[in-house]
């Protein structure tokens, strides 16, 4: 197995700084925030970047967890031209690195419990799920990017009341 500093050169990855990409930086809260509600044991992502292929070309960078430990593909540059952009690209990056390297689904939708996938639509980026086995249970999106933490379970009719008698 070759070292992933072995493709890039000898120069090692490096944390990325902040203000060097300010959208994708904002994008990344926003993410971070879905991470924290969602798995909270996990410490906030991080980007990551890596030293061009030739002279000219702009940095790799990668959304990667605490460790500096990254999946998937860079960040494409044309990602950080507008907000909605840069969050879907931040967030299907974290969800690649995520998924791969803790070997979980994630998010998953509170209803389905399948994982979602960022969507973008109308300028605004959310988590989408695509539903049930059933037509009464179709496809949507769950939250937006960023507001996983803010929904409420939903109601089980059918579930057994906890005991309270503690």
């Amino acid at each position: 197995m070759v070292p992933v500093s072995g493709f890039f050169g000898s120069s090692a990855p490096r944390p990325v700084q902040p203000g060097e990409y300010p959208l994708w930086e904002e994008a990344l809260e926003l993410v971070n925030r879905d991470l924290a509600a969602t798995l909270p044991e996990q410490e906030p992502l991080r980007l990551t970047g890596f030293p061009p292929w030739e002279e000219g070309e702009a940095e790799y960078v990668y959304v990667a967890l605490a460790n500096g430990e990254s999946q998937g593909n860079c960040l494409e540059p044309g990602s950080a031209d507008s907000p909605a952009l840069a969050l879907a690209a931040v967030a299907d990056a974290a969800q690649e690195t995520v998924s791969e390297l803790l070997w979980q689904a994630w998010p998953v939708c509170g209803e389905h419990g399948i994982g979602m996938h960022p969507q973008e639509a109308d300028g605004q980026v959310g988590w989408w799920c695509a539903g049930g086995k059933s037509a009464r249970e179709p496809a949507h999106v769950r939250a937006a990017v960023g507001a996983l933490g803010s929904l409420v379970r939903p109601h089980r009719p059918h579930r057994k009341p906890r005991r309270r008698d503690r």
